[in-house]
């Protein structure tokens, strides 16, 4: 995961594809204009916004408002998309110059936020759906003050991502509490032991990722 600010009128990549990962984005602050689809339809994702181009679906982005744009990027799997931030181009990354026949529609791209989302509601939870691929699944939680916590427990399959929107957030990394708040990213690969709980009185809000999914949205479905 990155974390992007754009100023006005900045431009991300030119169009292009992944074949063997999905790129999403979550928007945190101001507006980022989306071009997704064979259609190359373009769209405004405002904060809260969810939005994902699975392999084979043409998009790009940039800012094309009068404000600063903070956003969340996001590739699963990574492939090395962190080196190339860094400078460190490899030839060989997954990114591709559009299909010849367009790719895949925007239909099979997500788009969303938490006011359309699938919901699930717990007595002491909100969950919301914001993606469910078969590289990644996006959700957005909310806990109140009466939720008593996550044990800690491990994962063999998947990493387990929590990037804190509200609230103050204890977390259980190995044996160590630590203490987050909004804009802290905390990521639990396999076999690494994680927990969470609330750290104050007020209602926690969480970005949780799962990637793969390993049917964890399913889990969460079953148990509403």
């Amino acid at each position: 995961m990155t974390w992007f600010r754009y100023e006005p009128d900045e431009k991300g990549p030119d169009p292009h594809v992944h074949f063997h990962h999905t790129d999403a984005f979550y928007v945190l602050a101001g507006e980022l204009e989306l071009t997704l689809g064979a259609e190359r339809k373009i769209v405004t994702a405002s904060p809260g916004t969810f939005a994902a181009a699975p392999p084979h679906t043409i998009h790009t982005f940039r800012n094309s408002s009068s404000a600063t744009a903070v956003f969340l990027n996001l590739h699963a799997p990574s492939l090395g998309f962190g080196d190339e931030i860094r400078g460190k181009k490899n030839p060989g990354f997954d990114q591709h110059e559009p299909p010849a026949d367009g790719g895949r529609p925007f239909a099979d791209a997500v788009l969303g936020s938490p006011d359309d989302a699938e919901t699930l509601e717990r007595e002491v939870s909100t969950h919301r759906i914001l993606c469910d691929l078969p590289q990644l699944t996006a959700i957005d939680m909310t806990f109140r003050p009466a939720f008593e916590g996550v044990d800690p427990h491990t994962h063999a399959d998947h990493v387990d991502a929590f990037y804190v929107l509200d609230g103050e957030v204890e977390f259980r990394v190995g044996d160590e509490p630590r203490v987050a708040g909004p804009g802290t990213f905390v990521a639990a690969p396999p076999t690494a032991v994680h927990g969470f709980s609330h750290a104050g009185p007020e209602p926690i809000r969480l970005l949780n990722l799962h990637a793969p999914p390993a049917g964890f949205v399913d889990r969460l479905r079953q148990n509403a």
